[in-house]
């Protein structure tokens, strides 16, 4: 092998810290150097698809206050997948990195929203403890569930995402507000919970339960955004706090469930183009967009079924 790639100095004190620290020479050998370049271009595939996975995310963000994660978690799972993570633990990587990534995603997107006052702050403040209690109660569920478990939901709720994308329901009302008392609180933390164990910012869930109770469809969706922030925080420090059981089969620099290499990918990219979607959410015709988007939700929950399947 040829020599190290990597040598250094360590300084380490030795009781009271002395003028001059003990110095230890060290030497870490990473691989040989035709290794190295072919590890480079191994991973520059999967790099990009995750930076093409947060440009995408962060679009669909802004455009339907969805959080980004029903692009990002697919996505995500797939590069973790080609990089040879264990499936045992990439869609939970995949759902915790994601969530992370929500953060400062749905904290643009809800600036971008709140600009052009479309975003409606008593249904936010009515809702922001019962979505947070669920989102929270979601990310410590899915640290402990099988990855099928997490395929399953994930599947479901796309597919139905999807339907609800495809059909002309845009317009269809069914009481003219939201639900107050329990209802009012069981809802945001159930939106909550599905969330968080999904990886997304519940805007999937949220935008059309606002809309069916009166909401106009650009106030649910800046809305959605802002009550994103909310779900991802809470979910975010479960997962940071999980102790996987699967450990030695997570990838490098991983702190709970959440990839930092992941996060850091994809979140500045995410931050980036999210208020680009807000904005384009203002000018395109959102039933042609809605309906282009449910076909790409029918992909997704296709493959996460199979995956349950498979």
């Amino acid at each position: 092998m040829a020599g190290s790639l990597f040598s250094g100095t360590i300084a380490r004190p030795t009781g009271q810290w002395p003028r001059r620290p003990t110095v230890r020479r060290v030497a870490a050998v990473f691989h040989d150097e035709p290794e190295l370049m072919e590890a480079y271009a191994s991973w520059l595939p999967v790099i990009a698809a995750l930076v093409a996975a947060g440009a995408a995310g962060g679009l669909i963000a802004g455009l339907l206050g969805v959080g980004g994660g029903i692009v990002l978690v697919p996505a995500l799972d797939l590069a973790l997948g080609a990089a040879g993570v264990d499936r045992a633990v990439s869609l939970h990587v995949a759902v915790a990195t994601s969530m992370a990534t929500i953060v400062p995603t749905a904290l643009s997107s809800s600036r971008a929203h709140a600009s052009r006052n479309s975003v409606d702050f008593a249904i936010v403040k009515r809702w922001a403890i019962p979505i947070v209690v669920g989102a929270l109660a979601g990310s410590l569920a899915a640290s402990r569930v099988n990855g099928k478990v997490l395929a399953a939901l994930f599947g479901a709720v796309a597919l139905l995402s999807a339907f609800k994308m495809l059909l002309p329901l845009d317009r269809v009302v069914l009481r003219p507000s939201l639900p107050g008392g329990t209802a009012g609180a069981l809802i945001p933390a159930f939106i909550g919970a599905i969330s968080a164990m999904m990886g997304i910012g519940g805007g999937t869930l949220s935008v059309p339960t606002m809309t069916l109770c009166g909401e106009p469809v650009h106030r649910a969706v800046g809305t959605a955004a802002l009550l994103g922030l909310w779900i991802a925080l809470p979910a975010t420090a479960g997962y940071l706090l999980a102790r996987p059981i699967e450990a030695a089969a997570l990838p490098p620099l991983t702190i709970g469930y959440v990839s930092l290499v992941g996060f850091a990918l994809v979140a500045p990219i995410s931050w980036l183009v999210a208020p680009l979607g807000a904005k384009l959410a203002h000018s395109l015709d959102r039933r042609k967009l809605s309906a282009a988007f449910g076909v790409f939700l029918l992909i997704v929950a296709t493959r996460m079924l199979y995956r349950v399947l498979g």
